[in-house]
């Protein structure tokens, strides 16, 4: 019997790809979901050889590229080039088109077998959608010879414009380390305003070089309650201190504003003023010795806002904050402001008369407008929280944070005020994730993750027309029970992950479901980046 070579060799190469393994293709599942996703056939090989391309090139661009470049080398072992040739095969294009038709957070990202094309008007809309070309590769670290990343083409952008987390750390101070890791996991979620709640009576965090008794006193905590304030056991002895150098600060916006994120400083007035006034006693209404704070709560004593120095001194404090923090927002708190000092403070009462105001109320009203008008001599823009709404002359310049309820974001809007919708019900992350019996101490209530998800920025009963100063909403780590960098990670995430798409994703394509199971693929990504994070929702659950 005589054998055909050819034929043979033929039926072996056959044979041979018929044994072949099929090409695993990533599952697209991406954390916020995008607005538009179209899936297209073919994949994309990103591989030693695959160039990124920075069409339009500058300085600004080829940072938002090296995100890229680095993530593929830390996580996969592959290097890459960012270079600025206009065509290239095998690559990543990242370019600027300003005839599209789309916001500057917006992008357009196509992932066909022969490129990948990342469009935006706007640095701001390459650099989400960087984010989500990480996403779609595979969720965690190993050394590959080629990234897979599947066929799709994406458009993208968000529904809000303030998409923010505030972090406290005046009642427990956070080391500069952390806030860098804080600002990247929120990158990872497109999130873009960090406000950073940085005085409150139990402690001043920011240096202020004309009044440096701010943090060598306010900085300082002798004692702090143990146990919850409701059921205390007493007081420690511990020293609780720390503060952030004009240095630090101006490093953390830089590497802010690399993420898109602006910051946003708040020092808390008229009340929960303490650990201010135990370094000037002279700024308040009594004589009474003062001292920061050792325990949670509203305090009776306040900045006076009868004396022409308190808001000299507020001047001075904004000024120096307006040098360090470029961002056009400066919050200046107004909340939970008691008026029991101003009653009897001479000084207080003679503004009063003066003024021809009608109660200690007016008077408050009058302190805010006062800080208000020097934070707009800055060129800036104060931000309140809807304390200050009792002001009938509050004007639609500034910014309200809603944190009472639905009825503060309506009355906001009504007034045609930019207002954060921010229900502590809902925003408020200091609460209990799932049964507290087996979670550590909070300050009570209870915030699962699905709530947040159900939680929805606009108010049922606004109007159209109103809805529109509504410009996004706000999740508020507060710290008192949280003393360590992890804790405040483990209450964020994943909670955080539910604010990003309820205000990135158009309302239409939000389902709760889905998103648990793209966050069964997020939690992976937690892992990866040594994100610490609650794990009740995601242990007896497979997807």
């Amino acid at each position: 019997m005589n054998f055909n070579p050819i034929l043979l060799l033929t039926l072996l190469i056959l044979f041979l790809l018929s044994c072949e393994k099929p090409i695993p293709i990533p599952v697209i599942r991406i954390i916020p979901q995008p607005a538009r996703v179209l899936t297209q056939d073919g994949v994309f090989r990103i591989t030693p050889t695959t160039k990124i391309i920075v069409d339009n090139y500058d300085q600004q661009l080829s940072e938002i590229a090296r995100f890229l470049t680095a993530h593929v080398e830390k996580y996969f072992g592959i290097t890459t080039m960012v270079i600025s040739e206009k065509k290239a095969p095998n690559s990543i294009i990242l370019k600027i088109n300003e005839s599209l038709k789309i916001g500057k957070e917006d992008y357009k990202l196509t992932v066909l077998p022969s490129g990948i094309t990342l469009e935006a008007t706007a640095p701001n809309g390459l650099f989400y959608g960087i984010q989500t070309l990480i996403q779609l590769m595979p969720y965690s670290p190993q050394l590959l010879n080629e990234i897979i990343v599947p066929g799709v083409e994406i458009n993208d952008g968000p529904q809000f414009a303030w998409r923010g987390l505030q972090l406290d750390v005046s009642r427990h101070f956070m080391p500069k380390t952390f806030i860098f890791k804080y600002l990247d996991d929120m990158a990872m979620h497109k999130l873009n305003t960090f406000q950073w709640h940085l005085s409150d009576d139990q402690g001043w965090r920011i240096e202020i070089k004309k009044y440096p008794r701010l943090t060598e006193i306010g900085s300082v905590r002798k004692q702090t309650i143990i146990g919850h304030l409701n059921n205390s056991v007493g007081m420690d002895t511990l020293k609780t201190d720390g503060y952030y150098t004009q240095d630090d600060i101006r490093e953390i916006v830089s590497y802010a504003s690399k993420r898109f994120i602006t910051v946003v400083p708040a020092i808390e007035m008229p009340g929960h003023a303490l650990a201010a006034l135990a370094a000037y006693p002279e700024l308040g209404c009594t004589s009474i010795p003062y001292e920061v704070a050792g325990r949670w709560g509203s305090f009776s004593d306040t900045f006076c806002p009868g004396k022409e120095g308190t808001y000299t001194f507020i001047k001075d404090v904004i000024t120096e904050i307006s040098e360090i923090f470029p961002g056009k927002y400066i919050h200046i708190g107004g909340a939970e402001t008691s008026q029991v000092r101003w009653d009897k403070c001479p000084d207080c009462q003679s503004i009063i008369r003066e003024d021809s105001l009608d109660s200690t109320i007016e008077l408050h009203n009058y302190f805010t407008r006062r800080v208000k008008n020097i934070i707009y001599s800055f060129g800036k823009i104060p931000v309140g929280w809807d304390d200050i709404l009792r002001d009938t002359t509050t004007t639609t310049s500034g910014v309200v944070i809603s944190w009472h309820d639905e009825e503060k974001a309506i009355t906001g809007t009504r007034k045609k005020i930019n207002t954060i919708h921010s229900p502590a019900k809902f925003c408020n992350f200091d609460q209990y994730q799932s049964n507290p019996a087996n979670e550590p101490l909070a300050v009570g209530g209870l915030l699962t993750l699905e709530q947040v998800y159900n939680f929805d920025p606009i108010p049922k009963n606004l109007s159209v027309q109103d809805a529109k100063y509504i410009i996004g909403a706000q999740a508020n780590i507060w710290t008192a029970y949280m003393k360590t960098p992890v804790f405040v990670e483990y209450m964020t995430f994943p909670r955080a992950a539910a604010l990003a798409e309820i205000v990135w994703t158009p309302k239409k394509e939000q389902n709760y479901r889905s998103f648990k199971k793209r966050m069964s693929f997020q939690i992976k990504r937690y892992d990866a980046e040594g994100i610490t994070y609650c794990k009740t929702e995601f242990k007896s659950t497979i997807y």
